[in-house]
């Protein structure tokens, strides 16, 4: 079957069409603009889902194959492993299967590496180079859409939540940034949370600023709500303080403070705060009780050397210290909670882990890490399993690709 001509893609009138409709139609109508343009008998957005094993076909009930409906919504399951969905979103190219009916794309939707999900169309015949490369741009557009419409209906959050969240889970998911995966020019992190049975408490942020990227991570003591109150507490404490121009030790005293303040019977908080310079290429650390951080560089693995403070809330007005790290081109560093070190002492070798995975984006290899945790565990989790892959390019300010998935160039340890 020869080349598959297709109308220029205006993208322009693709967004100003999404912008026009509901919020909950957002997707549907830019799918719909897209099937006009290129004459596609099927046009379908999957967006990935929170446990990190599936895809989640969003569309309009009547679906034979929908496993969940609400309302008029239905949600269909497509696994990430062995199928070309999951292939496109982990290796965040296009890819293209061909027949006697036609072809079918699919294109990963994906915003500054963070893999929202998957474009799905069926064409009439194979797509030539120029309609593929319109159609990376077209999803690209989508994640926009995506993004921007998911802060007016719960929509998109309904698709991710293939097992239903607890009151904890709920809190801890808002406690969290809205993307788990930066890439910028000079860096590259991404983070994931695998909850226990009962939440366990765990949380990461980070923030990008003009010259300084903060992360953090912390771990509250106890499960469920109890451990979700104490960091909610915590967390919008470091928020309100960062936010205000603190400096990292003032955000730990007055983290430490609150938890004092507004829970004040003895329970506590480890974390992590981190302030990267981008200029000097350094890094500024307070470490508050939290597990040492893995760095591997030139093929080796080792653990950060850090001086550790008391947990937030456990020493009334304590000076807490920094420490100061400087990264090389190359560098990966691992951040994480007890959780990857309790569900499965001695089984799961990290330092190994780390440089097995080290050809992959951070975006995967913190999933792996965890998925493995998990498996190690063989059951239900004992403790939030949280990990933070930081990559540094370095190299100052940078541009990076923008169009169509991830920068494949992010993965710097191969």
């Amino acid at each position: 079957m020869g080349d598959y001509l297709a109308a220029e893609l205006d993208l322009t009138q693709l967004l100003e069409a999404s912008e026009a409709a509901p919020p909950v139609d957002a997707a549907d109508v830019l799918a719909r603009r897209l099937a006009e343009a290129l004459g596609a008998t099927e046009v379908s957005f999957l967006i990935a889902d929170f446990s990190g094993n599936a895809l989640v076909r969003l569309a309009h009930a009547g679906g034979d194959a929908a496993t969940r409906t609400r309302g008029r919504e239905t949600a269909e399951r497509v696994p990430i492993a062995g199928t070309p969905q999951g292939r496109v979103l982990t290796g965040q190219q296009v890819e293209v299967e061909t027949g006697s009916g036609g072809a079918r794309v699919y294109a990963p939707v994906t915003n500054r590496g963070e893999a929202i999900g998957v474009l799905e169309l069926a064409l009439p015949g194979t797509p030539d180079a120029q309609t593929i490369a319109d159609l990376a741009r077209a999803a690209h557009a989508l994640a926009y859409v995506i993004i921007a419409n998911g802060r007016f209906t719960d929509l998109y959050a309904w698709g991710q939540r293939s097992v239903p969240l607890s009151l904890a889970a709920e809190i801890q998911h808002r406690l969290l940034p809205a993307a788990y995966t930066c890439e910028a020019g000079q860096c590259t992190l991404s983070a994931w949370l695998e909850p226990a049975g009962d939440v366990g408490g765990d949380t990461f942020d980070f923030i990008l600023d003009r010259d300084l990227l903060h992360l953090s991570m912390t771990d509250a003591m106890g499960h469920d709500v109890e451990s979700a109150i104490l960091a909610t507490v915590l967390v919008g404490s470091l928020r309100n303080a960062r936010r205000a121009g603190a400096t990292l030790v003032q955000q730990a005293r007055t983290g430490s403070a609150a938890l004092f303040d507004y829970i004040g019977d003895g329970s506590f908080v480890t974390g992590l705060l981190v302030r990267i310079d981008l200029r000097t290429e350094t890094a500024t650390v307070v470490n508050a009780g939290h597990p040492l951080p893995l760095r591997m560089r030139g093929g080796a693995v080792e653990e950060i050397a850090l001086d550790v403070d008391p947990p937030f809330g456990t020493v009334p007005g304590h000076a807490y210290r920094t420490q100061v790290l400087a990264f090389e081109p190359g560098d990966r560093v691992l951040f994480f909670t007890d959780g990857i070190l309790d569900d499965a002492p001695g089984a799961v070798d990290i330092e190994a882990h780390l440089l097995a995975t080290a050809h992959l984006h951070p975006r995967e290899a913190v999933q792996e890490l965890v998925r493995t945790v998990r498996v190690a565990a063989g059951g239900p989790l004992r403790d939030d399993a949280t990990a933070m892959c930081v990559d540094w390019h370095g190299g100052g300010s940078q541009p990076r690709s923008s169009d169509g998935g991830a920068d494949a160039a992010t993965a710097s340890h191969v």
